[in-house]
């Protein structure tokens, strides 16, 4: 059993061939730089390999990937939706003039928004939080 069936199984959904497709370009994605594919994007890169499934079929795949928690859907100002794995927690950093999705990672904000939650009586379970920068000339 290869790799993203195991994950199938592990998330509740069957092995299918489109799932199976899906996961493999968004396993080779999770690896790039710029990790964050429109469903759109995931077609393309599909029809580009000689895959048979459909935009209608990418979208449902997607949405049943982060129902099952595999995938996290974002809606950056000014764009459409974009996908991307979920392996470990980061914020992100959108360029306002090209667009372009930063990610980073800062335990000190971390821990400074679950205080925030603690000392108003909660616990942080999820945040969202994304940073809309300019580039600096120098």
């Amino acid at each position: 059993m290869n790799t993203q069936s195991k994950e199938l199984k592990k998330a509740g959904l069957k092995a299918t061939i489109p799932r199976i497709k899906i996961m493999e370009v968004l396993a080779s994605t999770a690896i790039q730089e710029e990790a964050h594919f429109s469903a759109e994007d995931i077609y393309k890169e599909l029809l580009n390999s000689g895959e048979n499934i459909g935009l209608a079929s990418v979208y449902r795949v997607l949405t049943q990937f982060e129902s099952a928690g595999m995938v996290k859907k974002h809606h950056f100002e000014g764009s459409h939706a974009v996908y991307e794995v979920i392996e470990e927690n980061h914020e992100h950093m959108v360029d306002v003039e090209t667009g372009k999705v930063l990610e980073f990672q800062d335990q000190e904000l971390i821990d400074r928004l679950n205080k925030i939650a603690s000392d108003s009586g909660y616990q942080l379970v999820d945040h969202n939080l994304v940073l809309h920068v300019k580039k600096v000339e120098k």
